[in-house]
């Protein structure tokens, strides 16, 4: 993966989040299901895929996610504009998140990374 980031970024709702702590995996939620990968962002990537696709919805978490651990199940694929975005073809496992934390905004409405 040279030049590209380590880390990650997923966005759950608290009950998928609640349902991979029981699990230790997050199998996709129903778009990552049908697109048979899960969805990932790059911190860069990660305020305008809240905005794009979370738009409205209260009670959400950010995972930090190292990709490395991850190892060929994750491909950085065109997407949205042309860019590359980290696709994850394989469940996520709770082993691999970094941090998480719920979802919130700094002051120029930027998606803060959990820490």
């Amino acid at each position: 993966m040279s030049g590209r980031p380590e880390t990650a970024y997923k966005v759950l709702t608290r009950a998928e989040m609640a349902q991979m702590q029981e699990k230790g995996r997050f199998d996709g939620a129903p778009v990552d299901l049908a697109d048979g990968y899960v969805h990932l962002s790059s911190a860069e990537q990660l305020t305008e895929t809240v905005d794009k696709h979370f738009a409205g919805q209260n009670d959400l978490v950010v995972l930090a996610v190292d990709l490395a651990g991850l190892g060929e199940a994750v491909r950085w694929e065109e997407s949205r504009g042309g860019a590359l975005f980290p696709h994850l073809y394989a469940p996520l496992p709770l082993t691999a998140v970094l941090a998480h934390g719920p979802l919130e905004r700094d002051a120029d409405g930027a998606v803060k990374l959990p820490g």
